[in-house]
């Protein structure tokens, strides 16, 4: 087992790109929704994964932003697809919750990177 698969910021990301997955395999979805909801969700778990493999914190940090960002990208995209009665309010928020929970634990890893 790699180091980064034992992180639970990892596998809370696992678990929400899957959250994510129920949607993006909703056939209502334009492509190119799907396709940004899929490619966002998915970035959450690949860019903690490989910045746990940095050496340099400054990398580490790049990284863990990145996946922070798509994190909000998520979150986006979902509220859209409530605006558009795509998805549930209860979708969203069930989603939301779990992505304000990875935003604040990828948060405290930014800044642990910066204080040392």
């Amino acid at each position: 087992m790699f180091e980064f698969q034992k992180l639970q910021v990892y596998v809370k990301a696992k678990t929400f790109h899957e959250d994510c997955r129920v949607i993006f395999q909703n056939s209502k979805l334009s492509s190119a929704m799907n396709n940004q909801l899929s490619r966002a969700a998915l970035s959450i778990p690949l860019n903690i994964a490989e910045g746990s493999a940095k050496f340099s914190k400054a990398d580490r940090k790049n990284y863990f932003t990145t996946a922070r960002g798509s994190v909000f990208e998520c979150v986006a995209i979902l509220d859209i697809l409530m605006d558009e009665n795509l998805i549930t309010k209860g979708e969203f928020e069930s989603r939301a919750q779990k992505a304000d929970e990875l935003s604040r634990i990828l948060f405290a890893m930014i800044k642990n990177l910066e204080s040392k």
